[in-house]
């Protein structure tokens, strides 16, 4: 292994696991967590930095939004990609990563291949719109919720604790100017 990519992979790992001691002032405490211990949730980050490590180092994917959350060594990969080959790559990778026990799919396929760069920042636009509208709402727990939008289709991805907050997201998504649909690729923890 170069130094370069170990290096990559520590620099990844430690910004996964300070981001994770940085959100957790942002912890709904009035909910015991659902058999998760401090300890799975440093492995689970440990994980997704080593996921998100490997995709980006990917030469034939490193250019791809891939989100990524790791809930007891399940991870599930959601985004927008060009085809289905670069899906079945993405999943390779993200199964080679040691600690890994299953990879739940929710990459969307894009309805077109062409993208203008207006429409890129129409996008951004959504995206931030959508992130700020979750924000916010005091009812959602929104730095667990990934939004990527394509050409106004919003995908939301992520773990939250109730089917209600999943719920509540969608309606906040779409009440959202410029979203055109709504995929909901959110899981209850």
């Amino acid at each position: 292994m170069n130094v370069y990519y170990r290096l990559l992979v520590l620099i990844v790992s430690v910004a996964g696991v300070l981001s994770f001691a940085g959100c957790s002032k942002h912890e709904d405490t009035s909910k015991p967590a659902t058999g998760t211990t401090v300890g799975t949730e440093i492995d689970d980050s440990t994980i997704t930095a080593k996921v998100k490590s490997k995709l980006l180092a990917d030469q034939d994917i490193k250019g791809f939004d891939f989100k990524v959350e790791t809930h007891k060594g399940d991870v599930q990969l959601s985004g927008f990609v060009d085809n289905q080959a670069q899906i079945d790559h993405a999943i390779m990778i993200t199964r080679s990563v040691e600690g890994v026990k299953n990879v739940d799919n929710k990459v969307s396929l894009k309805k077109d291949s062409v993208t203008t760069m207006g429409v890129k920042v129409d996008d951004s636009i959504v995206t931030s719109k959508v992130k700020s509208s979750l924000l916010a709402d005091p009812d959602i727990k929104s730095f667990d919720i990934a939004v990527v939008t394509h050409n106004g289709e919003v995908q939301l991805s992520g773990l939250v604790n109730s089917q209600a907050q999943i719920d509540r997201a969608i309606d906040v998504a779409r009440r959202t100017e410029g979203v055109h649909n709504v995929i909901n690729e959110l899981r209850v923890k």
